[in-house]
């Protein structure tokens, strides 16, 4: 018997290398609409949780309009500038990473992609890369779809239902931003990992509760 049922699994930074884009387009977005610079410890705080999230946290932080209106045109700036850098430098999966879907759906292990990003985005990626729900991984969910996006712990939830996994304990999350592993351990999971693939260092995330911090998702099998 495997130690876990459900790897739910984040998508930038984690199963896709995407150089950093995604928070690149966000804060390019946000300083446009507020005529000065994000601060790059405000930017940390923000990483990891639902894009519309943080653009909306970023704008009140430095004193900007945070009306739906006004967000959503911000929004819909970050979304052209991340389309357009896509465009440009297409993400790619991180080394391994679909031997590890195939190795640990083979174990009985189901596998779900949960993110920040919003649906329209991630099905792009998904895309992109050639992947699929049902084919590649057992589900998506995306933070459009939740009340609340990372560190609450809905995406896992959500994965959960999907999946049709009811026991948390046997829940495996991972992902590379400190609000991932607040997910993790708000939601209870049994393993909640760090992964070095993204934004912060290993120090960094093992400052933060965590059950494991590996160098990529594809150690994974070894958590089996």
């Amino acid at each position: 018997m495997t130690a876990y049922l459900l790897a739910a699994l984040d998508i930038a930074g984690t199963t896709v290398d995407e150089g950093g884009l995604v928070y690149s387009a966000v804060e390019a977005a946000v300083a446009e609409a507020v005529g000065a610079p994000v601060p790059g410890e405000l930017m940390r705080q923000w990483k990891g949780t639902s894009k519309q999230e943080a653009i909306t946290g970023l704008l009140r932080a430095m004193g900007s309009d945070v009306s739906p209106a006004h967000v959503l045109t911000v929004y819909e700036v970050f979304a052209d500038k991340l389309e357009e850098a896509y465009r440009t430098t297409p993400p790619a999966p991180v080394p391994g990473v679909q031997e590890l879907f195939e190795t640990l759906r083979r174990a009985g292990v189901r596998v779900a992609l949960q993110t920040g990003y919003a649906k329209p985005v991630a099905n792009s990626i998904m895309t992109s890369l050639g992947w699929t729900v049902g084919e590649t991984v057992d589900a998506l969910v995306t933070s459009d779809t939740v009340a609340a996006s990372r560190p609450a712990p809905y995406l896992i939830f959500h994965a959960m239902e999907a999946t049709g996994v009811v026991d948390v304990r046997r829940v495996l999350t991972a992902g590379d931003t400190p609000n991932d592993l607040a997910a993790g351990m708000n939601a209870g999971a049994g393993f909640v990992v760090g992964v070095t693939t993204g934004s912060f260092t290993r120090s960094q995330l093992e400052a933060e509760p965590h059950t494991h911090v590996l160098d990529s998702v594809a150690a994974l099998p070894a958590l089996l």
